[in-house]
C-alpha cells in the first residue's frame, strides 16, 4: 500500500507497536488486513494495509479497506448503556436518555421479556440483527431465541442481500451451499457476473478476475441493466429489462437442450426433475420471444447462448440484482438449471456463485440467523432437527415453526402483534423498504432495545434501552466469506469504556432470566460449541448413508481446538472434518456428484418467468432501481466519517437517461425528488446513458445524519419473493420532479467548530453533509428569498467574539454572497450563496482547512470564491488513493496517448493501490478514444 490513512486515538504508553493480522469488516469477499497499532505521546496511531498471507486476498484492498483507520475513532460511539427514548417536540428531537450500568440495563431487559412472555405469549418478543456480527455473536443470539425463548421470531439483514439465494440453494442442492472458491474464478474460460457491480461491490474479486483475464482468453460476461464499472472490461453486455431474469436463463437452458449440450450422464447420474423445468420454460424455447422479452438484442442473445454452449469452465457470479427481487428465488434457480443441464458445477472453474453482500452473512447461515432456519444447516419445521439440536442445547423450548421474516416483522410490531424487539449492529430505519413504516413501527413498540457503536443513528433514537457494542478492532471472533472460508477477526484495541460483546450482553440477560447454557468465558468457548453442535450427529460424505442428519456444514476438525490455536487459526475453508485439513487448502464440493437431499441427487427447479409485482403506470413511469456505490457502505454510520472516502460520490444522487430528463424536464446536477407510492425523497440527479431509459437508479447509503431526505429506503416497495421473503430493491415504479429552491449553497466548518452549527445549518429545506480531511461540508439549498437567507444563516454561526475575523462580499442583484471566517489567521468557516454555476470548487475550498495560516492571497481569493490560478483544477475524484481527479486522467491520456489503464497508472500513480478506480479509468480512455475518432 502507498498510502495508509492513520487514526490518533488517546493513550498515555509510548513507542510500543502492535501488529495484529484480522479480517475486514465491509463486504463478502472477507479480505484479511494486517492492523498495526503504535502508541506515542500523542496517543494511539493506528495503521491498515492488506494481509499478504490471506487466501481470499493476498495483500489486496479495496479503498474502503484500505481506509479502515478512519473508521476506529470514538466520536460518534456510544460508550455506556443509556435509558429513556427520545421526547418529540413540534420541530425538535429533546433526548431523555441517561446512562446506567449494565446490571441495570440488563435487568430491565429481562423484566420486560418475562412480563411479554407472561402476558402475551413468546412469540411477542423479536429479533432483528446483522451480518455485522461475528459468528460467535449470532450463535448465541439464535440459542438464546430459538432455543429458550422459544421463538423463531428473530431474522437478520441479511434477509435483504442473500436469503433468495439459500432458498434457491435449498431447493436445488438439499442445503445452503457455494460449492467453488475465488480460486475458480482463475481457473476458468468464462465468467458470467448476473446482477452484481462487481468492480464497486466487491473489488478485490473483482480485481482477480481482471487479472485472470489478462493472463489468458477469459470471456467475461456481465448482465446488468445498467453499463455499470464493471462493464468496462467486459467482452459482452447484455442490458437485461428489470426483473427478467428468469426468462433469460430459461431460454439460455432451452437453446442447451435443443442444441445438445445437455450432460446426459450427469443429468441421468445426479439429478431429478429435468422434464417439468423443460415443461414450464416452453415459452422461453424461441430466441425470438427471448430478445423481446428481455429487451436484449438477438445478436447479443445469440453470442451469449453459443459462448456458454460451447465452454467448458463457466462461472456464473450472481449477486444482489438476482437476490433482490419479488422472483429472486427463482432467478437464482434459473442460473443453478443451467450448470445442472450441463454438468458445469463441481470442477475445478465451473460451478454457479452467490456473492454475498456482508462480511459475516455465511457465518449467520451456519447458525441459523434467518427466521426460517436452525443452527448447523439444519431445519427448523423438521420435528427430527428440532429434537436433535434441544438435545444438543439442553433448551427448554424450541422454536417449531418459523418467525417472521424482516418486512412482515416489522409490519407486526407496528399492528402490535411483537411488543418487545432488540435490533443488533443494524439501521433498518434506513435500509428496509418502506423505512418509513419501519418508523411507525418503533414510535409505537411497547419494548426497544438497540445494541450498536453509534450513539446516533436513524433507528437509535427509537431505543428504550441503548447497548454499546464492541466495534471493529475491539471485538474478537470468527466470519466467513463468500467462498464459506472462515477468518478470525481480532482485537487489536480496547474496548471503549462500558462497551461489551454483543454475545456477552444477551448472555447476561439469559442469566437473568434462569437460562442455563450461557455461561460464556469467551468467545473460543462459543465457537467449539457451534463447531460441536455442526459435527453432532453428522459425518464426512463418505459415510452419509450411515447417519440420518448428513450436512456439508461441518466443523469436526475444529472441535478440540486450544484457546492458543483459535487466537492463531488460520483462514479455512469448510467442511472440515480431520484437524489436519485446517491448512488453508481448498475444498471443492460436488465433485463427487453427491448432493445434500437424501437421495444425494441435485434437484432442476421449474422457473416460470412472471413480470415484477408492481407495474409502472402513467401516475408512476420510471422504474426505480437501488444499490451501492463503490467507497459507501451500507447506512455509512462507519465510512461516512472517513474524508477519504466522501469524495469520490459525495452527496446522495439518482442517475437518469438523457431522454427521460429531457421528458422530465430534469437537468444534470439539480436537485430532484423521487416519488413512489410508498414515500419520497431528494437526489441531485445525474444524467447518464450508461442507464436505459425508463429507469432510475439511486444508491442506498444515505442516512438522516447525512442527509436532509435522502432515504431511498423510504421510497421503496415493500413486495417481497414469496418463498425467500427477501425484499423488491430493484423495481420500485416512480415519478421524478424538478425540486424548487430559490438559492442553493455551499458551507464549509472546521471539525472541531461543527457541532455549535449543526443544528443551525440543517434547518434549511435541504442539505447534505460531507467529511473532508479537516472540515465538515454542507450543501445546501433553500425556498426563503435570497435576502432572508443570507441575514438568517450569517446570525446563525456563533463566531461572535474578538477573536474571530469576518470577510464579506455581498452582491443582492446577482444573487451572490460570500462569508469567511478566520481565527488567528486560519479558516473557520466560509459560506457560499450563489447561482450553481458560481459556486467555488469544492476540493479547493476544503484544502485551504489543512493549511495553519492563510495569506493575503489566499483569502482574496477566498472572498472571491475562486483560485487565483484554476489552472490544476483536478475535477470529480476519480482517485480516492492518490486524490487524483478526472480532468487530470483525461488531460495525461491525451497528451500521452494512452490505450491501456497501466500508462495512467505509471504516469499519475492513479489506480496503483487499491484499484478499485481503474474500471473508471478504463472509461475514460475508451472515451478518449472515441472523441479522437470523431
Amino acid at each position: 500500500m502507498n498510502s495508509i490513512p492513520v487514526m490518533e486515538l488517546h493513550s498515555s504508553t509510548e513507542n510500543m507497536i502492535k501488529t495484529t493480522d484480522t479480517t475486514c469488516p465491509y463486504c463478502g469477499v472477507g479480505c484479511g488486513v494486517t492492523a498495526t497499532v503504535q502508541e506515542t505521546a500523542l496517543g494511539q496511531k493506528v495503521s491498515v494495509v492488506g494481509d499478504q498471507k490471506h487466501p481470499s486476498n493476498y495483500g489486496k484492498l479495496c479503498i474502503k479497506g484500505s481506509n479502515l483507520a478512519d473508521t476506529v475513532g470514538l466520536e460518534t460511539r456510544v460508550l455506556h448503556p443509556m435509558l429513556g427514548r427520545k421526547a418529540e417536540s413540534e420541530h425538535t428531537y429533546a433526548y431523555t436518555r441517561q446512562t446506567a450500568d449494565w446490571d441495570t440495563a440488563t435487568d430491565l431487559i429481562a423484566n420486560k421479556f418475562q412480563q411479554c412472555i407472561d402476558q402475551y405469549g413468546r412469540d411477542s418478543i423479536a429479533f432483528y440483527v446483522s451480518g455485522q456480527l461475528l459468528t460467535e455473536d449470532y450463535y448465541v443470539v439464535n440459542k438464546f431465541v430459538k432455543g429458550y425463548l422459544g421463538t423463531a421470531n428473530i431474522d437478520t439483514n441479511s434477509r435483504l442481500c442473500m436469503s433468495s439465494a439459500v432458498a434457491a440453494h435449498k431447493r436445488a442442492f438439499g442445503e445452503d451451499l457455494v460449492s467453488a472458491s475465488y480460486r475458480d474464478f482463475e481457473h476458468t474460460d468464462m465468467v458470467v457476473l448476473v446482477g452484481s457491480n462487481t468492480a464497486w461491490c466487491h473489488p478485490v474479486l473483482y480485481q482477480r478476475i481482471m487479472k485472470a483475464k489478462e493472463e489468458r482468453d477469459l470471456f467475461v460476461v456481465v448482465i446488468d441493466p445498467r453499463f455499470t464499472a464493471t462493464c468496462e472490461a467486459a467482452d459482452l453486455h447484455l442490458p437485461i429489462l428489470p426483473g427478467q431474469d428468469v426468462s433469460l436463463f430459461n431460454g439460455l437452458l432451452q437453446y442447451l437442450q435443443q442444441n445438445h449440450y445437455a450432460d446426459h450422464e450427469f443429468i441421468a447420474n445426479h439429478t431429478k426433475g429435468l422434464e417439468a423445468l423443460l415443461q414450464s420454460s416452453l415459452p422461453e424455447s424461441n430466441i425470438e420471444n427471448v430478445a423481446n422479452k428481455t429487451g436484449i438484442s438477438l445478436e447479443k442473445l445469440q453470442l451469449f447462448f453459443e459462448k456458454f454452449a460451447q465452454t467448458e469452465k463457466v462461472m456464473t457470479l450472481f449477486s444482489m440484482g438476482v437476490n433482490q427481487s419479488s422472483r429472486g428465488v427463482d432467478k437464482a434457480n434459473s442460473i443453478i438449471n443451467c450448470h445442472l443441464l450441463t454438468g458445469k458445477i463441481g470442477k475445478l472453474g465451473a460451478a454457479p456463485f452467490s456473492m454475498t453482500g456482508q462480511p459475516n452473512a455465511m457465518g449467520g447461515r451456519e447458525v441459523g440467523g434467518l427466521a426460517n432456519m436452525l443452527a448447523a444447516h439444519l431445519e427448523l419445521e423438521n420435528p427430527a432437527h428440532q429434537q436433535l439440536v434441544q438435545e444438543f442445547w439442553q433448551s427448554p423450548h424450541i422454536a417449531k415453526q418459523a418467525g417472521l421474516k424482516a418486512v412482515d416483522l416489522f409490519e407486526a410490531v407496528e399492528s402490535g402483534k411483537i411488543k418487545a424487539i432488540w435490533i443488533m449492529a443494524t439501521n433498518p430505519v434506513v435500509s428496509l423498504p418502506d423505512a418509513d413504516q419501519v418508523k411507525r413501527a418503533l414510535e409505537k413498540c411497547e419494548f426497544v432495545v438497540v445494541s450498536d457503536i453509534c450513539q446516533d443513528t436513524d433507528t437509535t433514537q427509537y431505543a428504550d434501552v441503548l447497548l454499546p457494542a464492541l466495534g471493529w478492532g475491539e471485538k474478537g471472533g470468527t466470519v466467513t466469506n463468500s467462498e464459506r472460508r472462515i477468518s478470525r477477526q481480532k482485537a487489536f484495541l480496547d474496548a471503549p469504556m462500558q462497551a461489551k460483546a454483543d454475545w456477552w450482553a444477551v448472555s447476561q440477560v439469559a442469566k437473568k432470566l434462569g437460562f442455563s447454557g450461557f455461561d460464556f468465558k469467551n468467545s473460543h468457548e462459543i465457537f467449539i460449541e457451534h463447531a460441536q453442535l455442526s459435527a453432532y450427529q453428522n459425518a464426512e460424505i463418505s459415510k452419509r448413508s450411515e447417519i440420518k442428519h448428513f450436512r456439508y456444514f461441518n466443523l469436526q476438525g475444529l472441535t478440540d481446538l486450544s484457546v492458543d490455536e483459535y487466537n492463531q487459526l488460520k483462514p479455512v475453508q469448510w467442511p472440515l472434518i480431520q484437524p489436519d485439513q485446517s491448512n488453508g487448502d481448498y475444498a471443492q464440493l460436488f465433485s463427487n456428484g453427491q448432493f445434500s437431499h437424501a437421495d444425494a441427487k441435485a434437484k432442476f427447479i421449474a422457473t416460470v418467468a412472471i413480470d415484477p409485482v408492481h407495474q409502472t403506470n402513467n401516475e408512476y413511469p420510471l422504474i426505480l432501481n437501488t444499490g451501492r456505490i463503490r467507497d459507501q457502505w451500507h447506512t455509512m454510520t462507519r465510512t461516512g466519517l472517513s474524508a477519504n472516502l466522501s469524495t469520490h460520490k459525495a452527496e446522495p444522487f439518482c442517475e437518469i437517461h438523457p431522454q427521460d430528463a429531457l421528458k422530465f424536464g430534469v437537468q444534470d446536477g439539480e436537485l430532484v425528488e423521487i416519488q413512489s407510492a410508498w414515500g419520497n425523497c431528494v437526489l441531485r440527479a445525474t444524467v447518464s446513458d450508461h442507464i436505459r431509459r425508463g429507469q432510475v437508479f439511486a444508491p442506498i447509503h444515505w442516512n438522516d445524519q447525512f442527509a436532509s431526505d435522502a432515504r431511498i429506503g423510504k421510497v421503496v416497495n415493500p413486495v417481497v419473493d414469496t418463498i425467500s421473503g427477501e425484499p423488491e430493491f430493484k423495481h420500485t415504479p416512480v415519478i421524478i420532479h424538478s425540486f424548487y429552491t430559490q438559492w442553493q449553497g455551499v458551507f464549509y466548518v472546521r471539525d472541531n467548530f461543527a457541532h455549535l452549527v449543526k443544528n443551525n445549518i440543517e434547518n434549511v429545506v435541504w442539505w447534505t453533509k460531507i467529511q473532508t480531511a479537516k472540515a465538515v461540508r454542507y450543501e445546501l439549498a433553500d425556498r426563503h428569498r435570497f435576502s432572508q437567507t443570507t441575514e438568517r444563516l450569517k446570525e446563525l454561526l456563533p463566531f461572535d467574539d474578538e477573536s474571530f475575523e469576518w470577510l464579506n462580499l455581498e452582491d443582492q442583484t446577482a444573487h451572490i454572497s460570500h462569508t469567511v471566517v478566520l481565527q488567528n489567521g486560519q479558516l473557520v468557516a466560509s459560506l457560499y450563496i450563489a447561482p450553481k454555476a458560481l459556486l467555488p470548487d469544492r476540493d479547493w475550498v476544503a484544502s485551504l482547512f489543512k493549511r495553519e495560516c492563510l495569506s493575503a492571497m489566499h483569502r482574496k481569493a477566498l472572498l472571491a470564491g475562486q483560485a487565483m490560478s484554476m489552472g490544476n483544477n483536478e475535477g470529480a475524484l476519480v482517485c480516492s488513493c492518490f486524490k487524483v481527479g478526472k480532468n487530470r486522467i483525461i488531460q495525461t491520456i491525451k497528451e500521452n496517448n494512452i490505450s491501456n489503464e497501466k500508462q495512467v497508472t505509471a504516469c499519475l500513480k492513479a489506480g496503483g493501490n487499491c484499484g478499485s478506480c481503474l474500471p473508471e479509468i478504463r472509461g475514460l480512455i475508451k472515451a478518449c478514444q472515441a472523441e479522437a475518432t470523431e
